[in-house]
């Protein structure tokens, strides 16, 4: 349902010649929950159940936890063929209020603050891995850092420049597929040394010693689901998934089943080789875990984690652009944010505007910043699961192609979400407050920009201004979805035709932006 008018947008148009099929789907779910986090939660979760047993019992509630989230999520995301996941869900049953809220933080701050430390992180992986070879003194060190990843995460905005299906989504499944090859090393040696060298001194008594507390156990579930953040990706751009109906519940149940196996298997060879006292007071567990096993080759594992962070900060631009273009074709943000490239439907604009935020984040704290964002994303999942069910109360219309699933599944996530963002409140309390001001601020800036039927004049030029550079340099449209529900207004000054709060008409007539022709989905390729 591209709109709720039932009339097509440029993007939803320009998206039916654009599409993923299975395995590039499949692919985009596995790179982006598969990033450095397996190879350092372990020990924190470990810390927290105090036994091997326990915490693979956590590993697997986690891995259950994002299964009933994905069956949720594929409800959402065949009931409402839009883009931009939690943000779009809650727009849709009218709470466009609470929806800019979480919004503005998301697009300001938790994605580029995510790509920002991912791109940083490879830096720091490759210039590890070359240490031995080609030592850095400070403050060499932290320049070549920085300066790999702004020129990893410049290469992969480029990429995504161009049509999903040519180069992005190709690309993707090559790095998932070297990605899992690389963690397979891992599997291998640790299951050799199970079953070949049968050292299973630390899996004989699994549940010895374990702890009972519950608030422990709690934050232990908080963190390892942290590792399987990101399941939730294709619903940030349903419109360019080719049958989502059939697609969507394979590629995602499948891929989350498949990381949940992986994480599974990197954890039981982690517990075969490590005491549980290394683990817990390990930084990098996985490197720990090569200098045992592997030897010379460990000093390869800094190289493996970087080319795990290549696969997730693709999938984190795929996120981020989809969300800003999101926001801005519902009206929520400035329309040059909303421009797309009609041949390849890339949100050319929003790719460019993430990583102009990404390139400013990454010169300040951005682990503080993510720890102070971190309740926005379980918090806005109350609010999803609650227009879920909202939908269903009321039987609001939605796509026909629904795929409905038993309440008791929305009601049991809607019960972990809360959870979620209660638990921070009891022991991250500081943190978690920073978090909801932010939330809090969305409203008073909701208030301001998103009420008035006319911003300032002021505004309206600067806009206007944007998105006609915007289109000319980008070669770009503006997609806008309720542009005939808009009320026509006449700027005081320049005497040029405005819509609603920004300056629409004054670009292109709608007419000549919507005539595109209709083509036929190629069932074929990737």
């Amino acid at each position: 349902m591209g709109s709720i008018e039932g009339v097509p947008t440029i993007g939803d148009i320009a998206a039916s010649r654009h599409q993923m099929g299975l395995w590039s789907c499949m692919s985009y779910v596995i790179a982006n929950i598969i990033g450095a986090g397996i190879f350092i939660t372990p020990g924190p979760i470990l810390q927290y159940t105090f036994s091997n047993g326990l915490a693979l019992l956590v590993w697997i509630g986690c891995g259950l936890i994002s299964l009933i989230g994905g069956i949720c999520y594929i409800e959402l995301g065949t009931s409402i063929h839009d883009p931009g996941c939690d943000f779009a869900y809650t727009v849709y049953v009218g709470w466009e209020g609470i929806a800019f809220s979480f919004m503005w933080v998301g697009v300001i701050m938790s994605f580029p603050a995510s790509a920002a430390v991912q791109a940083l992180t490879f830096g720091q992986y490759i210039v590890a891995g070359m240490a031995p070879i080609w030592p850095l003194e400070h403050p060499w060190d932290g320049i070549i850092e920085k300066g790999l990843g702004f020129a990893l995460i410049i290469v992969l905005t480029i990429l995504n420049l161009y049509a999903i299906d040519k180069y992005a989504s190709k690309f993707q499944i090559v790095v998932t597929i070297a990605k899992m090859l690389s963690l397979a090393i891992i599997i291998v040696t640790g299951f050799y040394y199970l079953i070949f060298k049968g050292q299973t001194e630390y899996l004989e008594h699994p549940f010895e010693g374990s702890n009972t507390n519950p608030g422990q156990i709690s934050l232990a579930f908080y963190g390892a689901l942290w590792s399987f953040a990101g399941w939730d990706i294709l619903n940030f751009g349903t419109p360019e998934i080719r049958n989502p109906r059939r697609t969507m519940p394979i590629a995602l149940l499948g891929g989350v089943s498949i990381v949940t196996a992986v994480y599974l298997a990197m954890n039981i060879s982690y517990m075969t080789v490590l005491t549980p006292g290394q683990i817990m007071n390990s930084t990098a567990v996985a490197a720990d875990f090569a200098q045992i096993t592997l030897g010379g080759f460990s000093y390869a594992i800094p190289f493996m984690i970087a080319l795990l962070l290549i696969g997730t900060l693709n999938s984190n631009i795929f996120c981020g652009s989809r969300f800003t273009h999101a926001a801005a074709r519902e009206g929520h943000l400035p329309t040059f944010l909303s421009c797309i490239n009609e041949e390849s439907n890339s949100p050319r604009a929003a790719l460019l505007f993430q990583l102009v935020c990404t390139v400013v984040v990454t010169f300040i704290d951005t682990n503080s910043l993510i720890n102070y964002v971190s309740f926005v994303m379980f918090g806005q999942r109350v609010f999803t699961m609650t227009a879920l069910m909202w939908i269903r109360y009321r039987n609001i219309p939605v796509h026909p192609d629904a795929i409905r699933v038993p309440l008791i599944f929305s009601f049991l996530f809607w019960l972990i979400t809360i959870a979620l963002v209660v638990v921070p409140f009891i022991e991250e309390f500081t943190q978690t407050i920073v978090g909801v001001g932010l939330v809090l601020m969305g409203v008073f800036l909701y208030i301001i920009f998103m009420k008035p039927m006319k911003l300032p004049e002021f505004l309206i030029r600067f806009n206007d201004s944007m998105t006609r550079i915007t289109c000319k340099i980008l070669f770009t449209t503006p997609d806008l979805k309720h542009h005939s529900e808009t009320r026509t207004l006449k700027s005081e000054n320049s005497g040029e035709t405005v819509v609603t709060r920004f300056n629409y008409e004054a670009v292109a007539s709608q007419d000549d932006r919507t005539k595109l022709p209709t083509t036929h989905v190629d069932e074929t390729g990737f």
